[in-house]
């Protein structure tokens, strides 16, 4: 029988091992243990922290009422829902989107890239970027993964408008899934909606559901 997969939360959990990949694909400090969260010093002009918990917690809504400017997001492995309920007045949730983990020591896929299209993948370190171009030379298509000691993170996975419906999301995410140097670790992402479908048919699951919330600029 297989092991089970680890919980969500605590420092061996799925929801740590996605974030600090998630950090090492954007260049971002790794996450830190937070009054029961994992902390994400973003730092950016968009974004200036990030607390994400693995369910709701007393200190999930304690540090929503100390917080009154925008740029300071919370999230969790609930509902939009649910997790504005136990949220202050002034917040506001977006769209659900989804936790996922891939398929367990699934081969590589191989999948063709469909002319004129070209792939393109530039590893550096740990991180590796995939590029689907045009014949031109456009960005069609692109996406990040990140490899650190205990989980394999999906990240960015695009496709431009004028070039969906055409399998491209495919071919980046199997170009990503061939630089895996190690394949017992779990493979993890959060998704959208629309890129939801596309990762089942892959052979994806849903750990959760994954809710964000913020103040409004």
């Amino acid at each position: 029988m297989a092991d089970p997969q680890p919980p969500l939360a605590g420092p061996d959990g799925l929801l740590r091992r996605w974030l600090a990949g998630r950090s090492l694909a954007r260049g971002l400090p790794p996450p830190q243990p937070d009054g029961g969260a994992y902390r994400v010093d973003t730092f950016s002009a968009i974004e200036q922290q990030r607390w994400v918990y693995a369910g709701l917690t007393p200190e999930l809504t304690a540090l929503a009422q100390s917080i009154h400017a925008p740029a300071y997001l919370i999230k969790a492995c609930v509902t939009p829902q649910q997790l504005l309920a136990v949220l202050p007045d002034g917040w506001q949730v977006e769209a659900p989107a989804y936790f996922m983990l891939g398929p367990a020591h699934a081969a590589p896929a191989v999948v063709a890239c469909p002319a004129p299209y070209q792939v393109q993948t530039i590893t550096s370190g740990a991180v590796t970027q995939v590029r689907v171009l045009t014949g031109a030379g456009e960005l069609a298509a692109s996406g990040y993964a990140a490899e650190t000691a205990d989980a394999y993170v999906y990240d960015r996975i695009r496709t431009e408008a004028a070039h969906q419906r055409r399998g491209l999301g495919r071919v980046v995410m199997a170009s990503l899934g061939r630089v895996r140097r190690v394949s017992t670790v779990p493979q993890l992402l959060v998704a959208t909606e629309q890129g939801r479908a596309l990762y089942q048919a892959l052979g994806w699951s849903v750990l959760s559901v994954y809710a964000t919330a913020a103040r409004p600029a």
